[in-house]
């Protein structure tokens, strides 16, 4: 199904051709008003639209008059496809398409973790490629983003078993905090170094801000904090928890996320 006008049931995005289609699920829900705001969920590394956060926001959005948009990458939720055969290329595609061919007016992007990534990653790639819908972003709100993940969170920082088990084998079992190991695939990798910001200077064209816990094991609070030295050209804001870890989840850590939302939207 191409993406039409909102619904507040599931629906499907086709994205990509012949062996590379795939069915991208995605739900939106109106705004009070034509035109009113929109929010734009990007989710984690093996996460949902339907976990915690993304529930959330979705709620808080409807509460407050905003639309809300959310979907589930390929091998994610109940879009098609395999895990292991997922990229950041593949995953930054669907994002595209699923902003570009479903949302309409205004939209602030927020992004956690693997999604705050590709969504620094989606504000280049709208800026060069379709500037039309790069002007329609107001913001965007990054939630300990993993920027340059495959590379400096996980190829830098494996052991050399997981190195060698990546290049002999083309997967590497990592164990997870969160649920059962996961397959990290060498195509991830290699894929994962054709979309690195690299430290790079650059202008995301809209303020940016920043949540990031201090306890974060998964994205520690230095990583985070390079981001400050190469974003340019816009309003660039860290709001750093002391306690907060990952998943920046408890009620107090909704709160911030939604005071920044509200901020930008």
């Amino acid at each position: 199904m191409q993406g039409n006008e909102p619904q507040t049931g599931t629906n499907y995005l086709d994205v990509g051709s012949g062996e590379m289609a795939r069915s991208i699920a995605y739900r939106q829900t109106p705004g009070a008003t034509v035109g009113a705001t929109g929010l734009f969920w990007l989710s984690g590394f093996m996460s949902d639209m339907a976990s915690t956060k993304a529930t959330a926001v979705v709620s808080w959005a409807g509460q407050h008059g905003l639309a809300a948009t959310v979907f589930d990458y390929s091998g994610h939720g109940i879009s098609s496809g395999k895990f292991t055969d997922g990229t950041l290329g593949k995953w930054l595609e669907e994002a595209a398409a699923v902003f570009t061919r479903v949302t309409r007016g205004p939209q602030v992007i927020i992004g956690s973790s693997m999604g705050g990534h590709i969504a620094l990653l989606l504000l280049r790639k709208l800026a060069k490629e379709a500037p039309e819908h790069a002007a329609r972003i107001k913001g965007a709100v990054l939630i300990a983003p993993a920027w340059d993940m495959t590379e400096e969170l996980m190829w830098k920082k494996f052991p050399d078993d997981a190195r060698r088990a990546l290049l002999d084998d083309g997967v590497y079992l990592r164990a997870s905090a969160y649920s059962e190991p996961y397959p990290i695939t060498r195509a991830l990798i290699e894929d994962g170094r054709a979309h690195l910001l690299a430290r790079h200077p650059f202008d995301p064209g809209c303020p940016v801000i920043i949540l990031q816990g201090l306890l974060d094991a998964d994205v520690p609070a230095e990583h985070t904090r390079q981001l400050l030295t190469f974003l340019k050209g816009q309003p660039v804001r860290l709001v750093e928890i002391a306690d907060g870890e990952h998943r920046l989840s408890r009620p107090e850590d909704l709160d911030k996320l939604y005071a920044a939302i509200a901020d930008l939207a």
